[in-house]
């Protein structure tokens, strides 16, 4: 009886959302995003949950941000959300092609990227809940190179296989995040480049590493990756550049295999660097991030038992070449 009602639930969300779709499909782009926007504004004022996190998220990120102010990016925050679930990700299928992709996304900065995927050399490429997280990968598809991204699927099987077709329709490959390691490992011998979005908590066994001037538990995989099969990071950055799906993706950081060998702790760099980017991200443009998820969840072990900060970890965060004495002053300090 479970798991009839278990398939009843999954058809009665599906429909719906599979009706929505229709809809979105056939109405204007621009009708879409306006509509998502008030649905985003909406969600704002009803999800006091919601709000409060994001609102919180954002004072502890930019302590100068007035209550007020604090508030109205929390509301753009969600506006954005809605345009990118409910707009963008309905109509970028059938708006961004091989023959379209050039009036939808500018590629800025991208030459030695590039030039690494034309000689057929493969990439991790790593992003955040920041602008358009899905169209890295789908975009790289669809201009023809082999990519796989790592993503969690969705508990709805009827929904997860509808989404898992939109996002494969030009070759991109999905990987679940769970025990998907060996599946990446071959994918990079076989000279398939690598997407991750690499700001999601990563529990108690993460690494913390500085993210607004906290520490944030995240994952070591993405770095092992790396420094196993020696090949480069990049960070990069699709935001949004019109109320239309009109994207610029750009390099945020490009980190080579011969800048962290000579780190006193190369897995603590690689993790930091890249986190630092993706904060760069969304420092330009604060709007486009998803402020109501909890990134900040896990605590380290010190904190939370009221203890100076570790000697190993007071170390790695010195060794870091950008940290200066009062950033880590206040990571040393800082509580959520």
């Amino acid at each position: 009886m479970a798991n009839k009602k278990t398939t009843f639930i999954q058809w009665l969300e599906y429909i719906p959302l599979r009706v929505l779709a229709g809809i979105v499909g056939y109405c204007p782009m621009k009708f879409n995003m306006w509509t998502a926007k008030w649905l985003g504004r909406g969600y704002f004022r009803t999800s006091s949950r919601r709000r409060e996190l994001a609102i919180a998220n954002i004072q502890s990120s930019f302590p100068h941000f007035s209550e007020a102010e604090s508030a109205n990016l929390a509301k753009k925050s969600m506006e954005h959300m809605f345009q990118l679930f409910v707009a963008e990700g309905i109509k970028m299928p059938s708006l961004i092609t091989p023959k379209t992709h050039q009036k939808h996304i500018t590629f800025t900065g991208l030459e030695k990227v590039a030039e690494r995927l034309n000689q057929n050399k493969p990439t991790i490429f790593i992003t955040g809940h920041c602008g358009n997280w899905e169209l890295l990968g789908y975009a790289l598809s669809v201009l023809g190179y082999p990519i796989a991204a790592v993503a969690r699927p969705l508990d709805n099987a009827l929904l997860n296989d509808w989404v898992l077709g939109v996002r494969e329709k030009y070759g991109l490959q999905i990987v679940t995040k769970w025990g998907g390691v060996p599946i990446l490992q071959e994918l990079i011998e076989q000279n398939t480049s690598i997407g991750f979005i690499a700001d999601q908590n990563a529990g108690g066994r993460g690494i913390q590493v500085p993210f607004f001037g906290r520490l944030a538990s995240t994952y070591k995989s993405i770095g092992l990756l790396a420094m196993r099969y020696n090949i480069p990071i990049v960070a990069v950055h699709a935001k949004r550049v019109s109320t239309s799906l009109e994207y610029e993706v750009s390099i945020t950081d490009f980190i080579e295999p011969s800048q962290w060998e000579a780190q006193l702790d190369p897995l603590y760099y690689i993790t930091a660097r890249y986190t630092k980017a993706i904060e760069q991200m969304i420092r330009n443009a604060p709007e486009q991030y998803l402020w109501l998820h909890r990134r900040w969840k896990t605590r380290p072990k010190f904190e939370l038992e009221g203890k100076p900060m570790p000697k190993k970890l007071t170390k790695q965060l010195e060794s870091l070449p950008w940290m200066t004495e009062n950033e880590l002053k206040n990571l040393a300090s800082a509580t959520i």
